[in-house]
């Protein structure tokens, strides 16, 4: 008896290191690159390794916040945990942002779609006819940018922005969140002028802004004074590469290599990858009013704000298009950057040149 107990505790423990074995253990400082490798098969797909550092003419408070510490190998996150650090960072974001734009914040439904009202402690008469609609980030499932988006654009702008809180995936796939900033869209145009409204947004709400806009084309509604694209997808058929090298926080944490599925297939539900709402890259985009994208060198969306900026552009429309050197997808959240700051001017600025227009 003794010795198969020993021999059951011996099996035990072979199998537990096997275990532990075939569970990936993060990188370490030991086991990382430290040259570049580049290998490319038949098919073209790359299999690299890169040595890159932080580029020296980003701000102290920049290179500082390219270190990240996060294992590139560990268990998911639960969409529970991530919504619940989404609020938590929210609370943070409003209270930081609020320093440096003073404003007040009401609660309040649109078109029977709750939203938060941001106006900004300096809200001029002049500026009183016109107003911001901002779709926040957050992946489609969480709200990472409604007080971070919202809040430096209404300081910088001095206008009023309404932060759509449109209905979360996968509870609410498409197009419910595009139907929410429709609704909104149509009520606002009971007290607005079209050309005194903007609509924009980052990552999620990025991609929200341009489906919202070709929604709002083929219903016929009048179109407004601009658009903010703010670090998007162009479409959710097919795998863009920035995607395959990037992580939100660039180069830090897990990535899963490309499986040619649909992406984001929370928030596709059961529509069609190529409707031209889901994934404006194959919508009729011409017509659509000036339009400002922005992203970054390691932004995960890269490619696809890219490739959005030449679809407008092939359709004629006044797209322009700032890149920043080296930061992480969605940085302007972050309000100790300085190029946070200089980004959120830059889409400030282009949003006042429309409305005066």
């Amino acid at each position: 008896m003794p010795v198969r107990i020993s021999s059951v505790a011996v099996l035990l423990a072979i199998s537990s290191a096997l275990a532990a074995q075939s569970i990936p253990q993060p990188t370490s400082a030991a086991t990382a690159a430290t040259r570049d490798t580049s290998y490319i098969d038949a098919q073209g797909t790359a299999y690299i390794t890169r040595v890159v550092p932080v580029p020296p003419d980003l701000s102290p408070e920049a290179r500082k916040s390219l270190i990240v510490t996060i294992p590139d190998q560990g268990p998911p996150e639960s969409l529970e945990h991530r919504r619940a650090q989404m609020d938590l960072w929210a609370v943070r974001s409003k209270s930081v942002w609020t320093k440096i734009c003073p404003n007040t914040v009401t609660e309040s439904t649109l078109g029977g779609v709750p939203v938060r009202i941001v106006s900004p402690s300096d809200l001029s008469s002049g500026n009183r006819d016109k107003i911001l609609i901002n779709l926040h980030g957050g992946g489609f499932n969480a709200d990472s940018g409604s007080f971070a988006e919202s809040i430096p654009i209404a300081g910088y702008t001095g206008i009023k922005v309404i932060a759509v809180l449109y209905r979360l995936a996968p509870e609410h796939p498409f197009p419910a969140a595009v139907d929410d900033a429709v609704a909104v869209y149509r009520e606002l145009l009971k007290t607005y002028k079209p050309s005194h409204i903007v609509l924009y947004g980052t990552s999620a709400g990025a991609v929200l802004t341009a489906e919202v806009a070709v929604k709002l084309k083929s219903l016929g509604l009048p179109m407004p004074a601009a658009l903010g694209i703010f670090s998007t997808v162009d479409g959710f058929a097919q795998a863009v590469d920035s995607q395959a090298i990037y992580t939100i926080p660039g180069f830090a944490g897990h990535l899963d290599p490309p499986d040619g599925g649909i992406r984001d297939s929370n928030y596709v539900g059961s529509a069609n990858p190529k409707d031209p709402v889901l994934s404006p890259i194959y919508a009729d985009l011409h017509g659509l009013p000036p339009t400002l994208f922005l992203t970054s060198g390691r932004d995960a969306l890269l490619s696809g704000t890219a490739n959005l900026h030449r679809a407008y552009l092939r359709a004629g429309v006044d797209a322009r298009l700032v890149l920043f050197d080296a930061l992480p997808h969605a940085f302007w959240y972050d309000p100790s950057l300085p190029e946070s700051i200089e980004a959120n001017h830059i889409m400030a600025d282009f949003m006042v040149r429309q409305l005066v227009k």
